[in-house]
């Protein structure tokens, strides 16, 4: 009785977003620049929307500001806009505890739509260097605590933050250096002007395949289907775990019940095998969350992301 019960709210559900096709198209609004992982969450769910809901689907590259100039964008919607934002941790969790004027409230600005995939982060050190465990790495990095330099992608991104909590939890005082990308990173540690690398794990799995680096651990609770031959960092014998995400919010000013229309809407588009596979190919996780679900998932992961950023006293 329940399943038929929520068939019939999807259905309902879909209808009535379809009966809005004649308020014009669905814009999807991305912070970052196409080619990137949020842009690639937005078109591979947009393109299923499109097709599910018979709605022509937009997606907006808003550039700038880390993300926020799109969240400030997408914040002024009017009530009958049909605007959906991709927002992740930095421009939904970091930012608003670091930047003085942020332009937008998070908490209270947006409302959180359906989280629809997860990231990992990995630890990685050189081929070259004669390293194959994280505790060895470890024990060498407190026997030589002025060799513990680790190199993130940028100052103030999550694997910034990840570097901290990994170097607070192994008794280890890291220094962190932040680089303009993942590139200009990498490059680096294989010239060996930096030990150690933390980034999201999808950016390192190349690099490890091509024989440049060894990912010694990831950030997850379970091993990562794209690298199963890299350890977790519990199994590595460190207790952390920690992930990034992509997460569709609507701003406040949407009425509730077409911010439930495209919750459901999203969860049925996620659940589909072929969306699963599109994900996949692109080495993130897919999710299928509840609108329930994903903003229990924001409340916890601020709890658990806020004390960290707080205590770095990072500031822009």
């Amino acid at each position: 009785m329940k399943r038929r019960t929520a068939a019939l709210a999807t259905l309902l559900a879909l209808a009535a977003l379809a009966a809005q096709a004649q308020e014009g198209p669905l814009r999807i609004v991305v912070g970052y620049a196409p080619g990137g992982a949020t842009d690639k969450v937005a078109r591979i769910v947009g393109e299923k929307l499109q097709a599910k809901l018979g709605v022509t689907v937009i997606v907006e590259n808003r550039t700038g500001a880390g993300g926020r100039l799109a969240a400030q964008q997408v914040k002024a919607a009017k009530p009958g806009d049909n605007v959906l934002m991709v927002g992740n941790p930095a421009v939904m969790v970091v930012a608003p505890l670091v930047f003085k004027d942020n332009g937008y409230d998070a908490e209270h600005d947006f409302v959180p739509v359906s989280h629809v995939n997860d990231y990992e982060f990995g630890l990685a050190v050189a081929s070259a260097v004669p390293v194959r465990e994280l505790s060895h790495l470890l024990a060498w990095l407190r026997a030589n605590p002025a060799q513990a330099n680790f190199g993130v992608p940028a100052t103030g991104s999550l694997p910034h933050f990840f570097a901290l909590m990994t170097g607070d939890k192994a008794g280890v005082k890291a220094q962190v250096i932040g680089y303009r990308g993942s590139g200009p990173l990498l490059a680096d540690l294989l010239g060996g002007q930096v030990p150690v690398a933390f980034d999201t794990l999808d950016g390192l799995i190349p690099q490890a395949e091509a024989g440049k680096l060894r990912v010694l651990a990831s950030s997850g609770a379970r091993r990562s289907p794209a690298a199963p031959n890299v350890p977790t960092f519990k199994e590595a014998g460190l207790d952390l775990v920690a992930i990034g995400w992509n997460t569709f919010f609507a701003p406040a000013s949407m009425p509730q019940a077409k911010v439930q229309q495209y919750a459901a809407a999203i969860h049925d588009v996620m659940r589909d095998p072929d969306t699963q596979r599109k994900f996949a190919d692109a080495k993130m996780t897919p999710v299928v969350a509840t609108q329930a679900q994903t903003a229990a998932m924001l409340k916890a992961y601020r709890a658990q992301w806020a004390p960290v950023v707080q205590k770095s006293g990072y500031q822009p």
